[in-house]
């Protein structure tokens, strides 16, 4: 055997093996979010055994009505909301940072889920829709209509010469504080009905989880996830740069207008249902790179795990800071996300020096 088949062989093994890790992990994080998601379920003002909340998942028919009643019909969409808003926003935000190239890149410090919200604010205080065709479903088209507008605002900066990643961050700085201005004048402008309504977006809150509003966000990264499946390679070769990615094959320019495109949907679609949650898309995505690295077959499931597990984990925090209350979670995800946020940061200026 030569050397070079030696190589070979020894380059393979240490593929299999680093995949297979891989895999372990993911197959680790999907056991560690169904305990989650049990023990969001089994937390609440009556709390109940893991071990009932196990049974009655599987043998709902066999539990005592008002088990069943509140797990599957009080608990259970707020659970699931928690597990398909992480998803969505943590797809989102690992999505941003893989087409713009910047570790900062998320919905929430890029601007775009305040955009979403504003959008969403618009029709709560002033019943303005941005598509009067569809009225009934005026607020989810308003918030997504903002938040793809933003988006596109983004893409098109970012492609301008001389653009470099630090105006990208200034630039969602500058719309972060653009919109949140315009959504304090909705909230003078508002009554106090309305205004009430708009306080819950800006605090974020799962409470007023329904099974539509469930199976909405459901659709949305039903929708988006076999689309970056299906271009994983090509949104992995964007990661060596534009140059590289292009010598092979890849369209950038369409790839990253389609990809932001998908980043609205799956970023205005849980604000205009749950409010502004922070962080979860910048949170989520670095967590995975640092477990599974930068390849798109383990990536992107990888970040929908760690959103999802990161926003059911605070949904159960929520409940047990103070007993007998639940506190707004968006609330909780900033003070977790600020810390981690200020570290990449520091980690950005120690690099550049």
């Amino acid at each position: 055997m030569t050397v070079e088949q030696t190589k070979n062989l020894t380059g393979s093994a240490h593929y299999k093996a680093r995949s297979l890790r891989r895999i372990l992990i993911l197959s680790g994080m999907t056991i560690a979010l169904f305990l989650s998601f049990a023990v969001d379920l089994a937390t609440g003002p009556a709390n109940y055994p893991l071990r009932d909340v196990i049974f009655a998942l599987l043998n709902p028919s066999d539990v005592s009505d008002q088990l069943r009643v509140v797990i599957w019909e009080i608990r259970m969409p707020v659970a699931l909301m928690a597990l398909t808003v992480g998803a969505a926003l943590s797809t989102a935000g690992a999505q941003m940072q893989t087409i713009l190239a910047n570790p900062l890149a998320s919905p929430f410090t890029l601007g775009i889920s305040a955009a979403a919200g504003f959008g969403a604010a618009m029709a709560l205080v002033l019943g303005v829709a941005i598509l009067p065709a569809f009225v009934e479903f005026i607020i989810p088209i308003n918030a997504f209509i903002m938040a793809m507008a933003t988006a596109l605002i983004i893409h098109f900066f970012s492609r301008m010469r001389g653009v470099t990643v630090e105006t990208i961050v200034l630039l969602g700085i500058a719309l972060v504080f653009t919109f949140n201005a315009l959504l304090a004048l909705l909230q003078y402008l508002a009554s106090e009905q309305a205004l009430a309504a708009v306080v819950f977006w800006t605090m974020g809150s799962l409470v007023k989880a329904t099974w539509s509003k469930v199976a909405i966000t459901a659709i949305a990264v039903a929708i988006a996830l076999p689309l970056f499946t299906r271009q994983a390679w090509a949104l992995t070769a964007l990661r060596l740069g534009d140059a590289k990615a292009e010598s092979f094959g890849v369209n950038v320019q369409s790839l990253r207008l389609k990809t932001m495109l998908l980043v609205s949907l799956l970023a205005a679609i849980p604000v205009s249902f749950v409010g502004t949650i922070g962080f979860i898309g910048l949170v989520g995505p670095h967590i995975a790179r640092m477990l599974v690295g930068e390849d798109q077959r383990f990536f992107l499931p990888a970040s929908v795990l760690c959103g999802a597990l990161i926003l059911s984990a605070t949904s159960v925090l929520s409940k047990l800071i103070i007993p007998g209350a639940i506190l707004p979670i968006g609330v909780i995800t900033a003070l977790v996300g600020v810390p981690f946020f200020f570290s990449l940061i520091f980690a950005s200026r120690r690099k550049s020096w």
